[in-house]
């Protein structure tokens, strides 16, 4: 990797500032001063300095956030705030996108990353990664409406879904439930209900396999993925 690129990557600055830097003598590689950001290092082998404080150099960045309402699952948009306008700049630098789409209106977990080939093995249906939603829905649910999720319902535009596993918590006018999907489609669980004849009127997300959400973290809220909710992340690439 180029040497400038490295410092931009690991926060050193602008283009403008890292090639202040440079210029100042205050970047050394192996100890040796280095003014050239062409310069290649290698991250893994080669020792980086800036005024003597060793720079380390991450790859990938893996987030999760209690995503709150009102916010969309975007990088950017010129009219509303998006999940990654929540963060500070020290995570924007690594561009991380989110893994999958929750609604606007939509609360819970969602995962952001730069990490592409897992956000692919985590949204793949071929890896059925369950995703795992509490929802309360405005209807009466049966025991007809929860086989129907298990064998698949038909969306309005046709689609037949992956079968899903419905679990009535309480039933009534108002029930509250929970819901396994297996694929992301566009509205999804708020489609299957209205496939069944209900309506949700609120939805937050819980689980993506084995990650589960931190209910420490308030709506908006992120933190770095623990060492286990990683390795379990990163099992998924292999």
């Amino acid at each position: 990797m180029r040497l400038d690129k490295l410092l931009a990557n690991t926060g050193h600055g602008s283009r403008k500032e890292v090639k202040a830097l440079l210029k100042k003598k205050q970047v050394s590689v192996n100890l040796e001063v280095v003014k050239d950001g062409s310069v290649h290092v290698d991250t893994k082998r080669d020792e980086v300095t800036v005024d003597g404080q060793p720079v380390h150099y991450q790859q990938f960045i893996y987030l999760m956030m209690n995503k709150p309402p009102d916010v969309i699952s975007a990088t950017e948009d010129s009219r509303e705030r998006t999940v990654v306008d929540l963060l500070q700049e020290a995570q924007k630098r690594f561009q991380p996108f989110p893994v999958g789409r929750l609604d606007k209106d939509t609360e819970g977990l969602l995962l952001l990353t730069n990490d592409g080939k897992l956000a692919h093995q985590l949204t793949s249906p071929k890896k059925e990664v369950g995703k795992t939603y509490y929802a309360e829905v405005e209807g009466t649910l049966t025991e007809e409406d929860r086989a129907a999720f298990k064998a698949g319902v038909k969306l309005d535009d046709g689609y037949q879904t992956m079968p899903a596993e419905l679990t009535i918590i309480e039933g009534g006018a108002m029930s509250r439930v929970e819901i396994t999907i297996y694929e992301g489609k566009f509205h999804q669980v708020k489609r299957m209900m209205e496939a069944v004849g209900k309506k949700v009127r609120f939805l937050k997300r819980l689980s993506m396999g084995s990650l589960y959400l931190d209910n420490t973290l308030k709506p908006g809220e992120y933190r770095e993925l623990t060492e286990d909710e990683l390795t379990y992340c990163l099992s998924l690439k292999k």
